[in-house]
């Protein structure tokens, strides 16, 4: 599954990213399921991959620092830092270098998705950290960026878990557009990246993280838009839809639902608190 890389890395112009070879990358993201994707193992260069390594907070840390914690049915025990100013530089530079117009281009050819931007303001990407008994359903992600009129397409996850466990979970799964099967399901081994298109049927989800007290799931994520509508579009916005997998019949019958029916009560609680 894995893209190899190039011979010719003199000409490769991102430093800090391993050459990639752009007719394997293109070869593979054609023939991939159920939608279009790839991975490439050892994604950034050893030496730069180890300093995103060190920069990273611990799961402790990183709660200090602001951001988002998630404690609900469909994602619990997760922590998101998107503040880019208080990444440290070698993330930074990570951050700038896979929004970068090189590698923006890059995708576009491969997925043959037209003028692909990164978003600079990392709304739902940045650092990712999950801890033990954290988890992710099966889920599509929100469609539309409202206010800067941007469609979302893609998604890139680069994992920075170094000796990571099978015994772990904490895979990041692929599912058919029903949910009925998963396609493919990655450990978040150490410098493995994955990418996505996503759609409506782009639904993804990450297996219960079962790792020690002292460890956590970290990765980096990152989103690509387009201002061109896509095929698929039909004019209705929605944020991140969750979907039960065919083994939580109690999760997707009762909790998930209630759930949902909470999170209306609490938005409409706080537009009546702003009034």
């Amino acid at each position: 599954m894995s893209v190899h890389l190039t011979a010719d890395a003199a000409s490769w112009p991102l430093k800090g990213i391993q050459a990639i070879d752009r007719v394997a990358l293109r070869e593979q993201v054609s023939q991939s399921q159920p939608v279009k994707n790839f991975m490439i193992e050892n994604f950034l260069d050893h030496d730069f991959a180890e300093q995103v390594h060190a920069e990273l907070p611990s799961f402790e840390e990183a709660k200090q620092m602001g951001g988002i914690t998630f404690t609900n049915v469909n994602e619990q025990n997760k922590y998101q830092l998107t503040n880019s100013k208080l990444f440290k530089p070698a993330v930074r530079k990570l951050d700038e270098l896979i929004r970068s117009p090189y590698f923006c281009e890059l995708l576009s050819e491969a997925f043959d998705i037209p003028n692909l931007v990164g978003d600079a303001s990392l709304q739902g990407g940045g650092i990712h950290q999950t801890g033990p008994r954290g988890h992710l359903d099966v889920h599509v992600d929100f469609n539309y960026m409202d206010g800067q009129d941007l469609y979302r397409r893609m998604n890139i996850l680069i994992y920075l878990n170094k000796d990571w466990q099978q015994e772990w979970g904490g895979n990041i799964e692929l599912w058919d557009a029903k949910v009925k099967n998963c396609i493919h399901s990655f450990l978040p081994s150490f410098n493995r990246c994955v990418v996505f298109e996503t759609n409506e049927v782009s639904y993804h989800g990450v297996t219960a993280v079962t790792c020690p007290e002292t460890e956590a799931r970290r990765s980096f994520a990152g989103y690509y838009y387009t201002n061109e509508a896509p095929d698929w579009w039909d004019g209705k916005v929605h944020s991140t839809v969750f979907k039960a997998r065919p083994n939580e019949k109690i999760k997707g019958a009762v909790l998930m639902p209630a759930e949902k029916i909470a999170t209306k009560l609490r938005k409409i609680k706080g537009r009546l608190r702003g009034r």
